[in-house]
């Protein structure tokens, strides 16, 4: 007992009143006056006893039996002080449980296990317990009675003795054998004169009861029997209590002065009190069944009638099915501006300033204090409700067996309805001003603006209510009274909840029972919960709590949290008007395919009970496995006697074995389904999936003890829990959100099946697709830089063929990856089940996807190949003029060296030869003449259609008949002049790009400052490694710009692949962004163009993007990858050239070996060869430290230069249209099928072009066909 002191002086208000309400349920004493163990100042902790009721029967004047149920702080009952003087050598505590119950010890003792002869914290601490009784001839007592026990000498703790001694009815002392001097003698003296019953236990007298004097007795203890000792007390305290009129209230104890009260000495509490009771008193006036329809009208009438609607117009009847649903829309709209329009009332104002203070622990007690308050306002008259109900429900059970008082039956029938309602009206409690706040949520949601009476925005409100949550307030998930689920609602509050602690694993464990059959006490027992158990609070609908995971098991059991989720009673009495087999169904199918593991609890082992619920939780588990969602049950068996009979248990486990399959039979037949047994339907264990628990209670109610046995079966179930959550995957907060979304929406349309497991197949299609869209991407990546490498070496003449072989090994490493990728997906993910069925189709588009790449790389390859052969006559030609005038040049710089020192000469003689040059070149090279397209059709058209006779062609039927179109020769010479004058314009420009390209004359008058350049360092006497150097770094100069600008591209395709939102998912995404813009944009013509050549848009929408995400970010983004890019050039050509010099100076090479390694180790990355410097001569090149330092500041100079002039129109200019990010994404995007739908023109969404398949769509577009919307 002094750990469990010292816990309770250490602990907080909740923590305290959390352990009192536990030690009260297990029907031990509590402390009622407690010293401080340093001050020794007395506490009476009057808050921790604030959510303790007590449920007793007692019988009246007639005999007939009253129920009470009451908060025990305003119970009013006689109560019984023992306390004693001295040392005394019988246990008091021991002789205060005979009292009690014989069988439980209510009080701690000397004689209990544990217990030892010193205490420290336990001196001087009262305890309180009551006796309850259950109406019965063999209760102990009539009425209900609190015991107070004073531990340790009452001499000694005056002031606990004088506070019950005067609150008690009867007065209870040990005494030693005592004499006049004793100090203790004067108190008895006064209790024996005082007006109060006093009974007198004498530990060294053998005498039986004895009455000294009116209401004062005397009974002796020693060395008599226990039994007697306990039965003449019980007697004799009966006597007094039956003469006396004394009660005693709990609450009144903090009328004494010197005891410190613990709810007003802490500040928040009294605030929080404060404000729960400002609320309440607006209630007071209010008769119980009108409150919720005057203080919180948003959930009453027309959030029912919401409702009634929405279901609806999920499941419309009748022929005029869109107008039906139109106006039904339209309906809802209307209710939804009613809620809003209506006000809020001045008690949720209330609530919700308080809500919204900053100080957690005053909010904390504020939502406690009105919980508590609001059960003490309801708890009296819903207690008289459900005794009417009962009486009402006993009389219509009578009169339904006898069938010649119909009317009568009938009426009943009406009045146990009408209580049923009133029952319904009259339930309130914090559960309800949630739902409030959900409503006033849904309502300004649904209109898009706050309320005119709400002092904040609306949507702060779902903070509110995940605050609430974190901190172990269940949530409404359905609502109990209208039965619906608040999605917009729900979902916020989700939302919320990822805001505050991060998209977290939760397991969700839901349960399923008939009512009051343990549910909510199970759970509440197993994770110290706070769902209503009550008779009077059954549970309504379904709620949800959070249980953190402790970090030590969360690897164990790889969630972060669980999420328990109690459901109402299914077959319950109250819901008789709506709870029909539907809404059974519906309820299990819900909490069913929410949850990873769903809980059966059934009552005793009864088959018709058990017949009860397990045909509906056997139709739920066999939608679940319809759409591929594999929940996981485990049946718990309650209340079951003589658990650990092996033989009983294996006859109950074959029982229950053979009702879930007849039942399983039974649901096939409604799901139109083929499964035999339960074992088709789901995976289930009878060993191990089927939990016995011993009966809660140990002995009757309500002075019953919890079963130790029940305890540890509860412990076991814990266990089998936390094991099944380590194997079973629980899923993120996002997705719960939804698939309780989904769920729902399928529960409504009546066509679960049908439409969850379309919307589970889509989202888990979609995923699938987003990750192949990945895939395709790594593939499509990697072979760009293989293809990039290859292209270089081919230009370089390094390679003279590309063979598929090499392209799949090279490939074959990031084929891997992505094969080990997907396996992991089709093996591992949440939805592995559903994906499972496109596992095949999808490695074969992979594969197919692979192959595509390399042969389209393989083709480009050849073309280049082929270019290169084509153009090497060119390619000869100009390196031959290169050459030429590098050597003359340089011939000319060696006359002029020691003959013209200034330079203006210098550049006169330079231009003078140059000029020279060119016309040299112009004479031995032919040029390349302008072309006259037109004039060369002409003359064809002429040869053509001088001879042919008169074509006549047939063209299909009009709409009005055959008619025949007869075309003559000059029509079709005209229509091909006509399409030969629009396509001229585009050949000259390209011949026009091509003669610009190819004329050697632009060519070389590129280099002219380059040449001069030399030309300069010669005369000037530069030695030849220098010159060497320079002429190597002008011919590196195009290529690694060339090389940068390439490498940017791919790099910032990856990027925008990554980071842009339009672009970073699979096509379905980049079509959804598609819609989103032309809505936004609202332009006709781009809507045109998107039904009719929705491939063109598709192309046009990704550049835009492109174009937008280049310039938004080139100063963060695009520079920095470019400056990047040419940085990592520059240092592979310096370390190439390193190399190269250590290896000439390791083999005593000479220049030839160092060009030779230098060009091999850059031929992947530049277009640079030891061909394009064939005509400089450099044999007498031997310092190639000095070619290095050369090359290492020319270098930088290039790379400063080429920086310099990089921004977003030379990125266009320098590179081909098809190196550019915009294609390249358009490649990756683009490359699918775009067959058109002949009806609507919606496009196919395989993303494989001429694949083998049919051609689908999800969703075909409304209206008329493309056909009519072309004209």
């Amino acid at each position: 007992m002094d750990v469990q002191m010292a816990l309770f002086h250490c602990a907080d208000g909740f923590l305290k009143q959390l352990m009192v309400t536990k030690l009260s349920q297990c029907q031990y004493a509590l402390p009622l006056l407690v010293p401080d163990p340093f001050t020794q100042q007395i506490e009476f902790p009057l808050w921790t006893f604030r959510q303790i009721n007590k449920s007793w029967k007692m019988r009246n004047n007639n005999n007939e039996i009253i129920s009470q149920t009451q908060p025990i702080y305003k119970a009013e009952t006689p109560m019984v002080f023992f306390f004693r003087f001295g040392s005394v050598s019988s246990s008091k505590s021991q002789l205060m449980n005979s009292l009690i119950n014989e069988k439980h010890n209510t009080f701690f003792h000397r004689n209990c296990p544990g217990s030892s002869r010193t205490r420290v914290l336990m001196d001087g601490v009262v305890e309180i317990a009551w006796f309850c009784p259950s109406g019965k001839n063999t209760d102990k007592f009539t009425d209900c009675v609190a015991f107070c026990n004073l531990h340790g000498d009452a001499g000694d703790h005056e002031k606990q003795l004088q506070i019950l001694t005067e609150m008690a009815s009867v007065n209870v002392v040990l005494l030693p054998q005592i004499d006049s001097n004793d100090r203790s003698a004067a108190k008895i003296q006064n209790l024996f004169k005082n007006k109060k019953a006093l009974i007198c236990l004498f530990t060294e007298d053998e005498s039986t009861v004895m009455k000294m004097k009116k209401r004062k007795f005397k009974i002796g203890l020693k060395d008599r029997n226990q039994s007697d000792v306990s039965e003449e007390l019980r007697r004799t305290i009966n006597d007094c209590l039956s003469e006396s009129s004394s009660t005693f209230r709990l609450e009144d104890v903090s009328k004494h002065s010197d005891i410190r009260v613990d709810e007003e000495d802490d500040d928040d509490c009294r605030t929080g009190r404060e404000a729960a009771q400002q609320m309440m008193s607006l209630l007071a006036k209010k008769d119980l069944t009108e409150i919720k329809e005057s203080f919180l009208p948003h959930q009453g009438k027309l959030w029912h009638q919401w409702c009634q609607k929405n279901k609806q117009l999920h499941r419309p009847q009748g022929e005029k099915i869109e107008m039906e649903g139109s106006k039904n829309e339209e309906e809802m709209d209307k209710i939804r501006e009613q809620q809003h329009e209506s006000d809020m009332s001045e008690f949720m104002t209330l609530f919700n300033k308080e809500m919204n203070s900053n100080n957690v622990h005053e909010r904390m007690f504020f939502l406690r204090w009105l919980r508590i308050l609001l059960d003490e306002h309801t708890s009296a008259d819903l207690s008289a409700l459900h005794h009417k109900y009962d009486k009402t429900w006993s009389a219509v059970l009578k009169l339904k067996d006898d069938s010649n008082i119909l009317k009568e039956h009938k009426a009943k029938q009406t009045e146990l309805e009408r209580i049923s309602e009133e029952l319904q009206a009259a339930t309130f409690g914090l559960e309800h001003i949630m739902r409030e706040i959900g409503q006033i949520y849904e309502s300004c949601s649904s209109v898009k603006k706050n309320k005119k009476d709400l002092e904040f925005h609306f949507s702060s409100l779902p903070s509110l209510a995940a605050g609430m949550m974190i901190s172990g307030f269940p949530l409404e998930l359905m609502d109990g009274d209208a039965a619906h689920v608040p999605v917009i609602w729900i979902s916020a509050v989700l939302d919320e909840l990822i805001q505050k602690l991060g998209d977290q694993r939760v397991f969700v464990l839901s349960v399923l029972g008939i009512q009051s059959s343990g549910k909510s006490t199970m759970l509440n027992a197993m994770f110290g919960l706070q769902f209503a158990v009550s008779a009077g609070r059954c549970t309504r609908g379904a709620f949800m709590q959070l249980v953190r995971v402790s970090d030590e098991m969360k690897t164990e059991m790889k969630t972060d949290y669980i999420l328990v989720v109690d459901t109402e009673g299914l077959r319950a009495l109250e819901l008789a008007g709506r709870s029909t087999r539907d809404h059974d169904n519906e309820l299990a199918t819900f909490v069913v395919g929410i949850g990873n593991l769903t809980l059966i609890n059934i009552f005793g082992e009864n088959p018709s009970e058990m017949q009860d619920i397990l045909q509906i939780v056997v139709q739920a588990f066999m939608r679940m496995k319809k759409v591929r969602l594999n929940p996981s049950c485990v049946f718990v068996h309650q209340n079951v006697s003589d658990i650990t009979a092996g033989e009983k248990n294996m006859e109950g486990r074959r029982r229950l074995q053979k009702t879930l399959d007849e039942m399983t039979k039974l649901a096939a037949k409604d799901e139109v389904c083929d499964a035999e047994c339960f074992g088709d339907v789901i995976s289930f264990d009878v060993q191990n999936d089927v939990k016995y628990f011993a009966q809660l209670w140990e002995g009757s109610p309500p002075m019953a003890p919890p079963n130790p046995n029940y305890c540890e079966n509860i412990q076991e179930l814990k266990k089998s829990i936390t094991f099944l959550a380590s194997e079973l995957q629980g899923m993120k907060l996002k997705d719960l959100k939804v698939r309780i979304k989904d769920l729902w929406e399928a529960l409504l349309n009546e066509r679960f099946i049908f439409s969850f497991r379309n919307s589970l197949e889509i989202s888990a299609y979609r995923k699938l697709e987003t990750e192949y869209s990945k895939w395709s991407w790594s593939l499509r990546r990697a072979m760009m830089e293989i293809e990039n490498k290859l292209h270089n070496k081919i230009e370089n003449e390094a390679i003279h063929e590309v063979k598929e072989t090499d392209l799949y090994r090279k490939l074959r490493e990031t084929y891997e990856e992505v094969n080990k990728s997907m396996s992991e997906l089709f093996e591992k993910d949440t939805d592995k089940d559903i994906l499972i069925q496109w596992k095949t189709s999808f490695e074969i588009k992979i594969k197919e996807l692979q192959e595509n790449i390399v042969r389209e790389t393989k083709r480009k390859l050849n073309e280049i190949l082929q270019q290169r052969d084509l153009k090497k006559k060119i390619d000869d030609q100009r390196k031959h003029h290169e050459n030429a005038l590098y050597k003359k040049s340089k011939e000319l710089a060696l006359k002029l060296k020691d003959n013209v020192n200034d330079e203006e000469t210098l550049k006169k003689e330079f231009d003078l030869f140059w000029e020279q040059s060119v016309k040299k070149i112009i004479r031995d090279t032919p040029t390349i003449k302008d072309i006259d397209i037109m004039k060369d059709v002409r003359k064809i058209l002429s040869d053509i259609y001088r001879s042919v006779s008169v074509d006549h062609r047939k063209e299909s039927k009009h709409e009005d008949g055959p008619v025949k179109y007869v075309f003559k020769n000059e029509f079709f010479r005209d229509l091909v002049l006509s399409i030969c004058e629009r396509a001229n314009k585009m050949i000259t420009d390209q011949h026009k790009l091509f003669r610009e390209a190819n004329d050697p004359v632009i060519y070389v008058e590129k280099k002219r400052e380059q040449y001069y350049s030399i030309f300069q360092k010669y005369c000037l006497g530069a030695t030849s490694a220098t010159i060497f150097g320079e002429i190597i770094c002008q011919k590196l100069k195009d290529p690694i710009e060339q090389s940068a600008y390439k490498k940017t591209a791919r790099d910032l395709a990856d990027k925008i692949r990554s980071n842009c939102p339009s672009l970073n998912g699979n096509r379905s995404k980049l079509e959804k962004h598609i819609l989103i813009t032309l809505a936004e944009k609202k332009d006709f013509d781009k809507y045109m163009e998107y039904i009719h050549y929705p491939r063109d848009h598709f192309k046009s929408f990704i550049r835009d993007e492109v174009s937008r995400y280049m310039t938004d970010k080139l100063s963060v983004s695009v520079l920095p990858k470019m400056t990047e890019n040419i940085k990592l050039l520059q240092q592979k050509i310096m370390e190439a050239a390193h190399e190269s010099t250590e290896h000439v100076q390791v083999n005593s090479g000479d220049v030839g070996m160092w060009l030779k390694s230098f060009t091999q180790q850059l031929s992947d990355e530049l277009i640079f060869s030891e061909k394009d410097l064939d005509g400089v001569k450099h044999d007498d090149v031997d310092d190639f430290s000095l070619l290095e330092d050369v090359i290492k500041k020319n270098l930088n100079d290039i790379v400063s230069y080429i920086s310099s002039r990089f921004n977003r129109e030379t990125f266009d200019e320098k590179l081909d249209f098809k190196f550019r990010p915009d294609q390249i994404l358009i490649d990756h995007f683009c490359q699918r099928c775009w067959v058109q739908c002949p009806f609507c023109g919606a496009i196919c969404t395989n993303t494989v072009e001429n694949h083998d398949e049919d051609h689908s769509v999800p969703l075909h577009r409304s209206g008329a066909s493309p056909l009519t919307t072309m004209g």
